[in-house]
């Protein structure tokens, strides 16, 4: 399908990796792995042409296409959300132009005057309606509608414009349009940034059964392990293959370096031996032909080396002073924007060395609770009390977004200490990557992984006993989202994490508490996988349950047969009067498209033949016609079949509640 040959690229002096050799085979689903700067993104965008390599190629067939999710910086404005998804057909609906172009064109042309140009014309009719029948647009309208629903938008959002949403839904809006053009690969640089555990559940689905290839970025373990199967790793300037997903990776990493080590040192060994060999002969004419048939033998070894470990962050919070057993205290906390109401009446009370995930859909008040118990944000109404000796350090989204971009690394943890404080400020740098010149470095110029780091290691400064992250992995590589992740473990005092990642959650937390809109929030004991299973059991319990009551309902109407076989009658005439005309309908409906999918190959089989178009040019144009109508049929069908059975299925649920 797609392959990247010989491909080498650096930045100032530094290269990133050199020739780069691999092959994307249909359906594979490679992640990209390595700590960030070591060149993933760059990559992705080589393939996708936003970037030119120093060397190397890439090599698609004709036929494929490409799809890039870049990590931010996706706007959309000026159309509804609906229409902008409506963009990810472009290419249908130019060639829906073009078709009624040509059929205009001979419309003004006679068949036996103008015989020539009408046969040329109506062959590229022809070629058009087979390139639209092959995107099968009379199903677009419900692709769309399925795919902005599993990405999180409401029915209310497909009539708002696009410029009101904020930039993580702009970034949904770009996933969703990609998803809809369906390319043969599909390049996505960190996906599942700004999205909330459910839309994540539902992306992890879809992208396992995606009929192209799948090139991915990603700091979420749980996603790379359960869609990947080949990784490639950028470690240290080279570039390793593996076939298996990220843990796969980090096993078969680890036997490699232990293999390389033993052949290190035995060559080690070996080139030792010789070395003593050659000293204690050199001297001897007798022994100078075998003293020289060993240094060249020396001389043609080729010397394993050792790979170095990356440099990862390594830091501990500084252990707290002991607090109070009540950390924090809500009482009847309410919040509103406008009309919009996010919070109501919240009780809830965070205890000495809680360790609390806070999850839930996007828009439900889990970034506005965090801002409120950080004291950065004033409720609308209720009481929020701190407890004794309680001290609060807060890591919001925009923490990274909200340095001073003028001011240098050195310069930015600074301003946040005091003068007598400020003495070891470079080794804290250092822990975190920040090393020799590096400091010097404007904000402006940092990556996204690196002001976030920037942002933890000012917010580190702060002696605290409760820690509030709103989405602290993002940006972050998995290597130190890991040595974050051990900080966490070892950290003594009380902490509330905002996050979608499964992966980084599950060993630290032990309670999770589930913002729902419209809806207090609900407390579970346990990590994140167990709230996962807990909230799988609900919903079977819940399906359990409305079948038992359903059984329980007629066994009580059974008590009074001769009652019951009247209403049993009642229900039957009931039930007839409503959903035998739907039903008719549907039939027909489903008879109608049945006719026209039979009508459709047999012209298609017309159309597909050239000699068609010369022979018998006049029924050629009424064959072409007719294919157009039949598309706009059946366009009309399925969207009267999906009409048709969503009225259906709500009234066999009414007349079942009933």
């Amino acid at each position: 399908m797609l392959s990247v040959e010989k491909v080498s690229i650096g930045f100032v002096g530094r290269t990133l990796f050199s020739d780069l050799s691999f092959v994307v085979r249909a359906k594979e689903r490679i992640g990209l792995a390595g700590p960030n700067g070591a060149g993933k993104s760059t990559l992705l965008k080589i393939v996708i042409g936003k970037e030119t390599p120093d060397s190397g190629r890439i090599v698609r067939a004709k036929q494929i296409t490409t799809g890039y999710l870049p990590q931010e910086g996706v706007t959309h404005s000026g159309r509804t959300l609906i229409a902008e998804a409506e963009t990810a057909f472009d290419d249908v609906i130019e060639l829906k132009s073009q078709l009624e172009e040509v059929e205009t064109e001979l419309d003004g042309l006679n068949p036996k005057s103008d015989s020539e140009r009408y046969a040329d014309a109506l062959e590229v009719f022809g070629d058009l309606q087979l390139r639209l029948e092959h995107h099968d647009i009379s199903r677009m309208k419900p692709r769309i509608e399925t795919i902005l629903s599993g990405l999180g938008f409401s029915q209310e959002d497909f009539l708002r414009q696009t410029e009101e949403f904020s930039g993580g839904w702009q970034m949904r809006i770009a996933l969703a349009k990609l998803l809809l053009r369906e390319p043969s690969v599909l390049l996505l640089d960190e996906p599942t940034n700004h999205l909330d555990i459910e839309t994540v559940q539902w992306i992890e689905q879809w992208l396992k059964n995606y009929g192209g290839a799948i090139l991915l970025i990603s700091h979420d373990l749980s996603l790379l392990d359960s869609l990947t199967n080949r990784t490639i790793a950028f470690e240290n300037g080279r570039v390793q293959h593996y076939s298996g997903n990220y843990s796969f990776y980090l096993k078969e990493r680890d036997a490699r370096r232990e293999q390389l080590q033993r052949s290190f040192k035995n060559q080690q060994r070996e080139i030792e031996r010789t070395e003593k060999l050659i000293n204690r002969f050199r001297a001897k004419a007798t022994k100078a032909k075998m003293v020289q048939s060993r240094i060249k033998q020396l001389d043609k070894i080729e010397r394993i080396e050792l790979e170095e470990d990356a440099d990862t962050i390594g830091f501990q919070f500084p252990q707290p002073e002991r607090g109070g057993h009540s950390v924090l205290k809500l009482e009847k906390i309410s919040k509103n924007y406008g009309d919009l109401q996010v919070l109501e009446e919240v009780d809830f009370e965070i205890t000495r060395e809680d360790r609390i995930a806070i999850v839930g859909v996007n828009g439900a008040g889990k970034s506005t609770f965090s801002r409120i118990i950080a004291d950065v944000e004033e409720a609308s109404s209720g009481e929020c009390s701190l407890g004794h000796k309680t001290a609060i350090s807060y890591f919001s989204q925009t923490h990274a977004d909200e340095l001073d971009p003028t001011r240098t690394v050195l310069e930015t943890v600074e301003a946040t200490v005091s003068r007598q404080a400020a003495g070891n400020l470079r080794t804290l740098l250092g822990s975190f990557l920040f090393k020799g010149d590096d400091v010097f470095k404007l904000v402006s110029v940092l990556s996204g992984g690196e002001r976030s780091r920037l942002a933890l290691a000012r917010m580190l400064l702060k002696p605290a006993n409760f820690l509030i992250l709103d989405e602290p992995t993002n940006h972050l590589d998995i290597q130190s989202q890991e040595v974050l992740q051990r900080a966490l473990a070892t950290y003594t005092g009380t902490y509330v994490i905002v996050s979608h990642n499964r992966s980084f959650l599950d060993p630290l937390v032990t309670k999770v508490l589930e913002f729902t809109p419209r809806k207090p929030p609900r407390l579970f004991h346990g990590n994140l996988s167990d709230y996962l299973e807990k909230k799988a059991a609900e919903k079977e319990a819940l399906a359990a349950s409305e079948a038992a009551s359903a059984g329980r309902n007629q066994s009580a109407a059974s008590g009074n047969r001769k009652e019951q076989r009247r209403l049993d009658a009642q229900l039957r005439q009931e039930r007839s009067s409503r959903l035998k005309p739907l039903q008719e309908r549907l039939e027909a409906v489903e008879t109608l498209i049945a006719s026209l999918e039979t009508e459709k190959p047999e012209l298609l089989g017309k159309l597909s033949d050239p000699n068609f178009f010369k022979e018998e040019p006049d029924l050629a144009r009424v064959t072409a016609h007719r294919f157009k109508d039949l598309e706009s049929e059946m366009q009309k069908a399925y969207s009267d079949w999906d009409e048709i059975s969503a009225d259906l299925e709500r009234v066999e649920a009414e007349l079942g509640a009933d």
